[in-house]
């Protein structure tokens, strides 16, 4: 936040200021999340602040192929790239290829196939969003995840053709619910697809709050797997 000024008011406006004939190459690495207890100043998801700034482009991984894939092409980028990866996920061990290989930005990723609710997440809510899957199934529920990997630019199509699909979607993320990145995806889904819906677009969010020092406060403040199937069972009983 202390960077604020450069990031927004200078990074992210050189190129159109100048006409497309200055770039800006630069890779900003950020951690960012809850769950660590390190209090209000250090545990919060403010992707949507810079969300909301054209010109900077936004990417939260969520597993370690997906982190080295989308770093190298964020390297290779000509616009400024934010890169921000969740604490909690520093010690997750995937498959990652010894050899070349680059993500593209704008493309998400289908986790886990279904066709009754599809859910949208990315970076940690990506997992709890796997975890929900699990619980809903042995309710008969099969939802479709969504990992966007990149919020900008978003693969609006990949997601407005699952929903199209399940007609039901549900949005989580760790941002704080008001004005969030969520809000945003949901109004999208809405403004295409409403009179396919079957019901409402939800929101899985952070509660509008400082995130807490204290554990179990914390915990209530985060949203998680749990708070994710409560969503869809709303709109699919």
């Amino acid at each position: 936040i202390v960077a604020m000024d450069q990031i927004i008011n200078h990074v992210s406006k050189a190129r159109y200021m100048f006409g497309g004939q200055a770039h800006l190459p630069l890779v900003i690495r950020a951690a960012a999340g809850g769950g660590t207890q390190k209090g209000a100043q250090h545990s919060h998801s403010i992707e949507s602040w810079f969300v909301n700034a054209p010109g900077i482009r936004v990417v939260m991984p969520s597993t370690p192929y997906d982190l080295k894939g989308l770093l190298k092409t964020a390297i290779r980028s000509e616009d400024p790239v934010l890169f921000i990866e969740h604490e909690m996920l520093y010690n997750s061990k995937g498959q990652v290829p010894d050899g070349e290989y680059l993500l593209p930005f704008g493309v998400a990723d289908i986790n886990r196939a279904g066709r009754d609710v599809t859910i949208v997440a990315w970076s940690k809510m990506v997992h709890e969003a796997l975890r929900a899957a699990e619980l809903l199934a042995h309710e008969g529920i099969e939802a479709e995840v969504i990992d966007v990997r990149t919020l900008d630019p978003l693969d609006r199509d990949t997601i407005l053709h699952s929903v199209l699909r399940a007609r039901r979607a549900v949005v989580a993320e760790e941002g704080w619910r008001t004005v969030g990145v969520g809000a945003e995806i949901a109004s999208q889904i809405h403004e295409a697809l409403f009179y396919e819906l079957e019901a409402p677009v939800q929101r899985v969010a952070a509660a509008d709050v400082p995130t807490p020092y204290a554990a179990n406060l914390e915990k209530l403040a985060l949203p998680d797997a749990q708070r994710i199937v409560e969503a869809v069972l709303k709109i699919t009983l």
